[in-house]
């Protein structure tokens, strides 16, 4: 049960590792304008999507026939189960702007814009960093922290909303730009709701040195 328990926990992580990649990724691509790299990191949801299913495989196998031993493994692999949707739902976010980069988007963009989607993606490649951080050390108070960044980022898409409606650019560059203003935004909620998982989630590693040992 808790080689298990360790497989998914690295799994996981592996699975927060791909999704900030792809993010950081797909935002560098849209304003350096290289398609190319969107275009790789759009295909790459792929590996994405096939390890959220391989998770959510072995967690749901160890909650029915794997035998959980006690209230902490199972509040950790349910825990997993409600996290999984939000981690593939920011992959998928995450694909959607490098689409809209490989494109060529991020040629149209207004001045003003370009540096609102910067911030943008800085912004979410920090509350990335911190929700991984949190679920690998079991950080229950890093919520409050990812919190505020999604304050933030919520801010930053008004600003790039009236910046669409501003008549500067083409309307159907307005209404592409409109939509990757809403992919962050959505982002920032699902890694809100990521760190309001782990707080409930007991404090250390799903397995100890005892159980390994037993």
């Amino acid at each position: 049960m808790q080689e298990s328990l360790k497989q998914i926990d690295h799994m996981v992580l592996q699975l927060f590792a791909l999704v900030g990649e792809s993010v950081s990724g797909a935002t560098h691509a849209l304003l350096s304008g290289d398609r190319e790299a969107a275009k790789r990191l759009a295909e790459g949801d792929d590996v994405v999507d096939k390890l959220y299913r391989d998770i959510e495989q072995l967690t749901l196998r160890q909650l029915t026939i794997g035998g959980v031993t006690g209230p902490r493994d199972l509040r950790y692999l349910v825990a997993v189960i409600r996290m999984l949707p939000d981690l593939e739902r920011n992959g998928d976010l995450a694909e959607h702007v490098a689409r809209r980069a490989a494109r060529g988007l991020g040629a149209e963009l207004s001045p003003r814009s370009r540096g609102l989607v910067e911030r943008m993606g800085e912004v979410a490649v920090r509350m990335w960093r911190a929700t991984t951080d949190a679920y690998a050390e079991r950080q229950a108070m890093a919520a409050a922290v990812i919190e505020t960044l999604d304050d933030e980022m919520d801010d930053l898409h008004v600003s790039l909303t009236v910046e669409v409606v501003a008549d500067t650019m083409p309307l159907p560059v307005a209404v592409e730009l409109a939509m990757v203003a809403r992919f962050y935004e959505r982002f920032g909620d699902h890694a809100v709701n990521l760190a309001r998982r782990v707080s409930l989630m007991e404090a250390g590693p799903p397995f100890n040195a005892s159980e390994e040992t037993a």
